[in-house]
């Protein structure tokens, strides 16, 4: 190793050392602002690279609701506590009989995913921000029987599952991604708990490494094939193509075979999805790398096409060249599309549902909800929110709409973060809050 690589790795090192000792001092900030709104939007600016030698790390600490604390919700909005007291709950499911089954989920092991000092830093970072406990691994079932907007009954409906995360129902057949495979199960309606064990359908990339990994499903309408996300083995490619084999992107896998073929490429970490009820087109909602600068790169909505290809890990937002992925690949960035809708940068998109069946008022009748998990990776932070875009002609149309926002305090405390987001039977919007360790339900105010 020559002098000057030795020099800059002990900088390096040191700096990203005393950046963890400022974490663990318990250092907060103020609360999220909204993304600049150039970024925001069908036709976003894409910013110069503001690269630093030492990434921007702002983590909201994980603090938890205070009591009788909710959401701020927007004007003709009310918010109520749905169930409290689960264990990290990530992602919602409504059955037909109005029953809600939460994916209690969190990291699995990855040995070999950002080792040595980064590793540390990010490990620390992530405990700070209320993701370092262990995976419950199970799904559980919430029911309103008094139809009051309270769940008053929980119980266990699948348990011993590996970092479950999308569900999907087909019939009588419950589809669950697991972080490596998605497995079936036999579903009675009304059924409180599921004790059989499931069935692989297919297998999903996964791994000692398994960088990103949750895992969605969502059924075709005629309920022949599931769509799958998932996510990238890296940021930016730095694990080499091998890692990357077979992820960034969304699959399509017949359920009467199991077979799978990838579906859209490039994406690098898809996690909600959803039909658009006018044109009948697969949505969903993607977080794009980091270490660019606090404005850049905008994560995004976007429609799905059949066979496009996005741009990971060679270009972002369409043909912009990541410099630091080797070996460039011109003819690959040649092929990259832009996505629909600019989001901002490190928002962190995971929730998404289409406002087909809300019950929620104007201007909430014609888009789609975003659950945004906020960032740790700017200063000042963003998202941290529940969003609508609003959609006209099967697109989007306007500026995003915050529907539920004060998860985070003017110290820059975390009550809570959402992720998933649903639509009840009785058109109320679920949000998932693996903080705050609840599930919050959005409706509109009484008259």
């Amino acid at each position: 190793m020559s002098r000057s690589l030795i020099a800059k790795t002990a900088v390096v090192t040191a700096a990203m050392l005393a950046t963890l000792s400022v974490f663990a001092l318990g250092e907060t900030s103020v609360g999220p602002v909204a993304s600049p709104p150039e970024t925001v939007g069908p036709n976003p600016v894409i910013k110069p690279v503001d690269r630093h030698l030492i990434p921007t790390v702002q983590v909201a600490p994980a603090k938890g609701w205070p009591a009788g604390a909710r959401p701020r919700a927007a004007p003709g909005v009310a918010v109520n506590a749905f169930a409290t007291g689960l264990n990290h709950p990530r992602w919602l499911y409504v059955l037909p009989n109005g029953d809600v089954l939460v994916a209690e989920t969190n990291t699995p092991s990855k040995p070999d995913d950002a080792k040595g000092i980064t590793g540390a830093v990010m490990k620390h970072v992530m405990n700070k921000a209320g993701a370092g406990a262990a995976t419950a691994n199970r799904i559980v079932l919430l029911r309103d029987a008094d139809g009051d907007g309270v769940a008053e009954t929980k119980t266990v409906f699948i348990d011993g599952l590996n970092s479950p995360f999308g569900m999907a129902l087909v019939g009588n057949d419950l589809y669950v991604a697991d972080t490596d495979a998605v497995l079936k199960f036999q579903y009675t309606p009304g059924a409180t708990s599921i004790a059989s064990p499931g069935v692989k359908l297919t297998d999903l990339p996964a791994g000692s490494i398994n960088h990103h990994w949750t895992k969605n499903i969502i059924a075709s309408r005629d309920g022949t094939r599931l769509y799958a996300t998932t996510g990238s083995n890296s940021n930016a490619g730095e694990n080499g193509p091998e890692a990357e084999q077979g992820r960034a992107a969304i699959y399509e896998i017949d359920l009467a075979s199991g077979e799978k073929h990838l579906f859209a490429t490039g994406m690098r970490n898809p996690n909600g999805m959803a039909w658009e009820p006018t044109s009948g087109a697969l949505w969903t909602v993607a977080n794009e790398r980091d270490e660019l600068g606090n404005d850049l790169v905008p994560d995004y909505l976007t429609s799905v096409k059949q066979g496009a290809f996005y741009g990971f890990p060679w270009s972002y937002y369409g043909q912009h060249v990541d410099d630091r992925v080797k070996p460039p690949r011109p003819d690959m960035v040649a092929k990259a599309i832009p996505p629909d809708y600019a989001l901002g940068s490190h928002v962190a998109p995971l929730g998404l549902v289409a406002a087909q069946q809300t019950a929620l008022p104007a201007p909430f009748s014609n888009g789609m909800f975003i659950g945004e998990h906020g960032s740790w990776n700017r200063k000042p932070p963003v998202g941290y929110k529940v969003q609508f875009v609003p959609f006209a002609g099967g697109k989007p149309s306007g500026m995003p709409v915050d529907v539920l926002t004060g998860f985070v305090n003017d110290r820059g405390e975390a009550y809570g973060r959402p992720v998933g987001v649903a639509i009840d039977a009785k058109g109320a919007l679920l949000v998932a809050d693996d903080v705050g360790n609840v599930i919050w339900r959005a409706t509109g105010v009484a008259h």
